[in-house]
């Protein structure tokens, strides 16, 4: 069965139109809450970040959910993986994060956790896409949920976090934080204060407006800068729902998710701890395979979203897996993908070794790789599809032979195709992907 709301991280949109409306939030609440909570007494969390819709589709949820009899335990502002966490911590039925990630300020989404602090699986959200269409019974009214806020929502989180790091401490290192203007404004710097850091803050002043802009893991310029200015050892970025991290040496060189997870499995490797095989997606760089190769240790490809490494993992029993966006998935520390457990990681393999992040990274050399994402205002799959743009992957993908690799996909998350390609001299994959991406190009027009 096809999906009409979710797609793969949850449902999301432009705030205002659907599905991002008040009145789809409700519905969308009323029906999580019936097809997730089952019997009296049943509670959900919900968390956001800090774009300034959040507080109408807080509110229209947090009514869907009363009308279907459901509990509603309001987090505010905090990490996505914050909010995994603290459903299973406080045991409730699931939970509910109002973020669009990486996204500007006017896109929102809902996502959902189970009580295991994972993702849902594709049989429940079209469970839930289901009951969406039907007809809005509200319980009775001795039966409605209530709503109550958890003050210490973020101290628990910090603690969290903080555990993950081990015995180690974080003293005479002085990090620069790129919160995006976003979930982990508060929690991100008190980390790692508080593992003994002297930490500078940036993209820490939210107004509702500016999460992403300029600033986290997708504007680099930031944190390279603050880092130049500070003389900091490294810098951290972070997105709007901090479940991704980036990274820059002392220098402003980039450590991209592929890099990170290439950093952690090698330490985990050389301390025993390695299970399963480390899964990256169809984006994640030759590099990374051919270094994990070196060490013989398997990788595997999943499809790209977060979700489908989630799945290759549990299918596998592996423990490490991510994106080159820096979404990096530690199931032996927790459940889903996070930006400060992901940086603490790796601040453990540079402190338990006293090598810098380049280093680390040695062992992995990346291949050029170009992305180039092209808008599409009707069905992303109906281009894909089309004759011009098939003939001209097929000859791309001849023409590189042995010497790289070609991606073309509709984006998950946004009215976006992307078209990548990876070679091994940049300027064959530039000139490669410029051509498929014309030809892209034309077949949208």
């Amino acid at each position: 069965m096809s999906r009409q709301y979710f797609g793969t991280d949850g449902v999301r949109g432009r705030v205002g139109e659907s599905p991002m409306t008040p009145e789809f939030a409700l519905k969308l609440g009323w029906a999580a809450g019936r097809v997730l909570a089952n019997g009296s007494g049943a509670r959900v969390v919900v968390g956001k970040d800090t774009r300034r819709s959040g507080y109408m589709l807080e509110s229209a949820l947090e009514a869907g959910f009363a009308a279907a009899g459901v509990e509603t335990d309001l987090l505010g502002p905090l990490p996505t993986p914050g909010v995994a966490y603290l459903t299973r911590a406080l045991r409730a039925q699931a939970g509910v994060v109002i973020s669009a990630s990486h996204n500007p300020h006017h896109d929102n989404g809902v996502k959902f956790f189970g009580p295991d602090g994972g993702k849902l699986s594709d049989d429940i959200e079209l469970e839930i896409e289901r009951m969406i269409d039907a007809p809005l019974d509200c319980v009775a009214p001795d039966q409605l949920g209530r709503a109550k806020r958890i003050d210490d929502a973020a101290g628990r989180y910090i603690e969290f976090c903080k555990g993950t790091f081990g015995e180690k401490n974080l003293k005479g290192l002085k990090l620069v934080v790129d919160c995006a203007n976003g979930a982990a404004y508060r929690v991100g710097p008190a980390v790692f204060e508080e593992l003994g850091a002297k930490v500078v803050a940036i993209g820490d002043h939210p107004n509702g407006l500016n999460i992403n802009a300029g600033c986290g893991s997708t504007h680099l310029g930031a944190v390279k800068a603050a880092v130049h200015q500070w003389g900091a050892d490294l810098g951290i970025a972070l997105d709007g729902d901090a479940d991704r991290c980036l990274m820059v040496d002392a220098a402003g060189n980039e450590i991209d998710g592929d890099q990170i997870l290439y950093i952690i499995a090698r330490a985990r490797l050389a301390a025993g701890e390695l299970r399963g095989p480390v899964v990256g997606t169809q984006m994640s760089n030759l590099g990374l395979e051919r270094g994990l190769e070196a060490l013989k240790v398997e990788f595997r490809r999943a499809k790209v979203g977060d979700r489908y490494v989630m799945e290759l993992l549990r299918e596998t029993g592996g423990m490490l897996g991510g994106e080159g966006s820096g979404h990096t998935i530690c199931l032996d520390r927790t459940t889903t993908g996070d930006g400060i457990v992901t940086a603490l990681q790796v601040l453990a393999a540079a402190v338990g070794q006293g090598r810098g992040l380049q280093e680390l990274a040695a062992g992995m050399h990346r291949f050029p790789q170009v992305l180039i994402n092209l808008p599409v205002r009707g069905r992303a799959a109906d281009v894909l599809a089309s004759s011009a743009v098939r003939d001209a992957e097929a000859a791309t993908v001849a023409a590189l032979g042995a010497r790289g690799r070609v991606l073309l996909r509709a984006s998950g998350t946004e009215p976006l195709i992307r078209v990548m390609v990876e070679a091994d001299d940049e300027a064959l994959a530039q000139s490669s992907a410029q051509s498929l991406a014309a030809a892209v190009d034309a077949a949208r027009a």
